[in-house]
């Protein structure tokens, strides 16, 4: 039988997947890796740190399942758009402000290019790259971070060879050849990749030396890219001798061109057949959850939507214009509301007491509290708005931050389950905002297909199914990221023609979640709130302009 190995990298861990054929997951594990946050806005990592943790699951994987590793005939890699600089050896170039070479990744989340970003964003109206970004860059970008290190570290600006997408750092240092994928540029490094023919033809260098760049132009782009290929075709001569080892695999295993994570989840779960037919792309739009959310619809014309990412060509889906919305902050902001508010160590150890977690703790609180009624309720007088880390889609403002409404003189459990739920639905109106405006341009999405930590808590779920109207598609597979990760493997080892085609065949849907019908006036009145939020944060800034 073969196999394929789904590796991902999210914002806390590594993770190693063994799948058959069939999309079946054989074993899996995931360790921690290391985060810096030396500073406000500041976040970052070790790519040697990243690596090691990769190899320590992989050997794991392969001692559980006793796999012979001759069967295991592709790798896929999918990481968070994370930035990386190596020198012309491969070793870390540090992007820490103290000078700490191991410290050479700035995670996605990252913030410190605030006000390149804004500089950049003045730039609109003059060059196309923002007709592909929603219109406007985020801070969450490449090119940003690009100016921010020039301008602040430049010893490093000079050292560094290679600055990497982490899904491309990962395919380098499994097989020494530095192509690029054609999703990580296009969607994180203004590459037009409908203009490319996967060369350095979608590189707009009009735009990067307006925005000070101009020295990776003159150097014909060897430092961010110059051989550019569509995910899943095969890396270079496969898996070197070096990382061979260091994973327990074999020298020349194929390795498939990268992905973005969120990306890895979009192909491991939107091809999925309800039946016979072909899904009708239109209709679904895939909701990948975590630290953050994407929400990823595919399109077989441009769609230009003001604040969703995009339209990328073949980022996702092979000849699909791919739309990208997205929250910056989702499962780190439930974290963050539940863990500092005064009632979270008493939650932690009622819920450690029961050996259950404290989401299903808080879940259970909020069904005790409803009675026979529906939990939606509860949060009639508490209103929450979420961008408490700006707001990437649909408003595309990284200067946003959060509010509340509604609060009491108290801290008690049932106080953070109200808070709790809130939140959770202020997230879901935030996916309800996104889809209003792919709808208006074009989309019918009435369906989502949702992976990542949520889809294992009900209360999340149901909230979103609420307050969309949507019903919800979860995958029988729910480790989607990996699985998309393993289709890459499959393809760049032909076990599989295409990506649509291994889309098709390794994934399968599981339940559905049905929206509850009689709490729609409650979601649509409180829907309304949720803007007003909006809007009365604007009227505050107004207000707050002292000249």
């Amino acid at each position: 039988m073969d196999y394929f190995l789904g590796i991902d990298v999210g914002t806390g861990s590594a993770r190693v997947g063994l799948f058959n054929a069939e999309g079946l997951l054989v074993a899996h594990h995931s360790h921690p890796i290391e985060i810096w946050k030396p500073r406000d806005n500041f976040v970052e990592q070790s790519s040697d740190n990243i690596w090691e943790a990769i190899c320590h699951c992989c050997k794991l994987v392969l001692e559980e399942s006793e796999v012979d590793t001759s069967s295991i005939r592709g790798i896929g890699f999918d990481a968070t758009c994370s930035l990386v600089l190596i020198d012309a050896k491969g070793d870390a170039v540090s992007v820490d402000l103290e000078g700490d070479d191991k410290r050479n990744v700035i995670v996605w989340m990252d913030h410190r290019a605030i006000s390149e970003t804004t500089r950049l964003n003045t730039l609109s109206e003059n060059y196309s790259v923002f007709d592909f970004v929603g219109g406007q860059i985020s801070p969450e970008m490449q090119i940003p971070k690009l100016v921010w290190i020039k301008n602040n570290l430049p010893n490093s600006w000079k050292r560094t060879a290679h600055f990497l997408d982490l899904p491309d750092y990962l395919t380098y240092r499994a097989t020494g050849n530095l192509t690029r994928s054609l999703c990580s540029l296009a969607c994180k490094w203004t590459y037009l990749s409908h203009e490319s023919k996967y060369n350095d033809l979608g590189w707009q260098s009009d735009f990067l030396n307006a925005a000070n760049l101009g020295e990776l132009v003159d150097e014909d782009y060897i430092r961010i890219g110059q051989t550019v290929r569509p995910m899943g075709e095969p890396v270079g001569d496969g898996l070197s001798a070096l990382a061979a080892k260091e994973l327990g695999l074999k020298v020349g295993t194929k390795v498939g061109v990268s992905i973005i994570d969120a990306h890895a989840g979009g192909i491991g779960m939107l091809g999925m057949a309800e039946t016979d037919q072909c899904p009708d792309w239109n209709h679904r739009l895939a909701l990948i959850g975590g630290t953050s959310s994407c929400h990823m619809a595919v399109a077989s014309e441009q769609r230009d939507i003001f604040g969703v990412w995009g339209p990328y060509y073949s980022a996702m889906v092979p000849g699909m214009w791919l739309n990208e919305g997205g929250q910056s902050a989702t499962g780190a902001l439930v974290d963050h509301i539940i863990f500092n508010h005064g009632a979270s160590e008493a939650a932690i150890k009622a819920a450690d007491s029961k050996s259950i977690s404290l989401y299903t703790y808080l879940n259970q609180t909020l069904e005790a509290m409803s009675g026979e009624g529906s939990i939606d309720e509860l949060s009639k007088a508490l209103h929450v708005c979420p961008y408490f880390h700006g707001n990437r889609s649909p408003r595309a403002d990284p200067n946003l931050v959060g509010m509340a409404s509604g609060l009491k003189l108290s801290a008690t459990i049932e106080d953070l389950a109200i808070l709790y739920l809130a939140t959770v639905q202020a997230i879901a109106y935030g996916t309800q905002h996104i889809i209003e405006s792919m709808n208006a341009s074009g989309y019918e999405i009435d369906t989502l297909v949702c992976c990542g930590g949520g889809t294992k808590n009900k209360v999340f779920m149901q909230q979103h199914a609420n307050a969309t109207g949507c019903r919800l598609l979860i995958p029988q597979e729910p480790e989607s990221v990996l699985l998309g990760a393993a289709m890459l493997g499959a393809v760049a080892a032909g076990a599989v023609n295409n990506i649509e085609q291994a889309m098709s065949a390794m994934s399968k849907p599981g339940i559905i979640i049905e929206p509850q019908k009689d709490t729609v006036r409650f979601h649509k009145a409180k829907y309304k709130v949720f803007q007003r939020l909006y809007d009365d944060q604007i009227a505050y800034q107004s207000m707050m302009t002292i000249k």
